[in-house]
């Protein structure tokens, strides 16, 4: 399985809402509860932010490549959590 990493900050609510999702789908779906995902939340871990190539949040990492960036809907969580099953 891939690693995924998400950057978030707590008070965005494209944010919320993506791990609102991440939350559904891996209860809706038991292969996708196996994925483990990374989460950094940039104002705390600014150094490893600022580490990675990226502007807006919430944005998802699979095994290092960025796959999203800035606002999310349901179906492309879901895409991101099964990219990391392949």
């Amino acid at each position: 399985m891939k690693d995924v990493k998400l950057f978030y900050l707590k008070n965005c609510p494209f944010c919320k809402k993506a791990i609102s999702y991440i939350e559904s789908l891996k209860a809706q779906h038991k292969e996708l509860a196996q994925v483990e995902i990374e989460m950094i939340e940039e104002s705390e871990q600014k150094e490893l932010a600022d580490s990675f190539d990226y502007y807006y949040v919430p944005t998802f990492y699979v095994a290092g490549e960025k796959v999203h960036e800035g606002g999310i809907y349901p179906e492309e969580v879901e895409e991101i959590l099964r990219k990391a099953l392949e």
